[in-house]
């Protein structure tokens, strides 16, 4: 029988002191990769145990960003507890942790206590705002991130009020440049044999991704103004309505643009005097928004997918979340799996958007109980038998 093919990140240790969703996320990625992730969790548990809807005891949310981890119980807030944690760290590549700047200092694992214990030591921290600056101490959520970066504030319709991604975009921008951030530190390890602290806040990241907004921020001094499904830049470009629903079309550039008017029958529109430009047809929205959704009126979404498509025009159906699992491409891609509970049922899960050839993703651990590695995780790392039963005697360690 053939050995199960390990990940790139096989025998990377990773003790993970995160919870909620930054953090986990990012930690997640780097299981799925093939790393062993201690995620140290309190006795009541990532909160996230607790919330969205439960299966049999069990949260998918949790389960969502929890697969290939094993969960150690331990009562930081004591002394035995933090001295655990240390022999832990004394031992690992990695530390992830999303706690406020500063509470790592509190537990008495600063910066320097780190380097000293362990000198290749990985640390890295997501936070809301950085560790530098005048709003180092405020407490920050997805929500608060949205709203502080700009991103809501150029995301909403014209004439209406800012509007937040309803997906959590900070958390996940944050896990996603944490974990890229850790995969550089540990290839610069390999050529200085120390290692570094890594920082990611979530204003930081979500920032990062404005694009072209903060380039014509920053070329003009204007507030780019909110635009709905329209782009900000071009036109055409957004949601035209069929018979029966709406497809969006995106028109980036004039060869593509020439290709969707051409398809329509409104090839003129490129060289009329009225339009011939791009600022010109965005300064004539309107007046083409109508004249391009009375053409595609008479004919559905079906049939103007499929002259579009095959036009090489890029467009598609704005599908909800049913639409989405049931379409035969994410099927293909396998975005959905199933992940097993340690101590329970499976559970769907999002499948792994990175395809590696030769080293493929896998969900390789379940999704831990509570608590149901500490046994396990505290003899690999050197505690006896007896040490172990006299932690979880005196609730300092936990089993689940």
């Amino acid at each position: 029988m053939a050995e199960p093919i390990k990940g790139p990140l096989d025998g990377l240790r990773v003790i993970d002191l995160t919870r909620v969703l930054s953090g986990p996320f990012c930690t997640m990625i780097l299981g799925d990769l093939g790393a062993d992730v201690i995620k140290v969790e309190p006795p009541k548990g990532d909160p996230v145990r607790a919330q969205g809807t439960m299966t049999e005891g069990h949260s998918g949310y949790f389960a969502g960003f929890n697969r290939n981890k094993r969960s150690v119980v331990l009562d930081l807030y004591s002394d035995e507890g933090k001295a655990v944690l240390r022999r832990l760290l004394a031992d690992a590549d990695v530390l992830v942790e999303n706690f406020r700047p500063g509470t790592l200092d509190k537990l008495g694992l600063g910066a320097a206590a780190l380097k000293e214990l362990n000198p290749r030591l990985i640390v890295a921290s997501i936070n809301g705002y950085g560790s530098t600056g005048p709003y180092v101490d405020r407490p920050a959520f997805d929500f608060i991130a949205q709203a502080m970066s700009g991103f809501m504030g150029v995301n909403g319709e014209a004439d209406g009020p800012p509007m937040r991604a309803a997906a959590p975009v900070s958390d996940l921008v944050a896990g996603i440049y944490a974990a890229l951030g850790i995969l550089a530190s540990v290839i610069g390890r390999d050529k200085t044999g120390q290692g570094q602290t890594v920082e990611v806040a979530m204003v930081n990241g979500l920032l990062s991704l404005m694009a072209y907004l903060s380039s014509e921020y920053f070329a003009t001094d204007k507030v780019p103004a909110r635009t709905g499904n329209d782009h900000p830049l071009v036109y055409p470009y957004g949601l035209f309505t069929c018979s029966d629903g709406q497809i969006a079309v995106a028109n980036s550039h004039d060869q593509i643009l020439t290709r969707f008017l051409e398809t329509l029958d409104l090839g003129w529109i490129m060289t009329d005097p009225r339009y011939d430009t791009n600022p010109k047809r965005m300064a004539a929205r309107e007046e083409l928004r109508d004249l391009i959704n009375g053409r595609m009126a008479g004919k559905s979404q079906a049939h103007w997918l499929g002259i579009l498509n095959a036009a090489g025009v890029p467009c598609g159906v704005v599908q909800d979340l049913a639409q989405v699992f049931s379409d035969p491409q994410i099927n293909a891609q396998e975005m959905v799996l199933k992940a097993p509970w340690q101590d329970g049922p499976s559970q769907s899960v999002l499948g792994f958007p990175v395809k590696l050839g030769a080293t493929p993703c896998t969900i390789h651990r379940p999704v831990p109980q509570l608590g149901g590695g500490t046994h396990d995780v505290l003899s690999e790392f050197g505690f006896s038998r007896s040490e172990i039963d006299d932690l979880v005697a005196r609730n300092i360690a936990g089993l689940g």
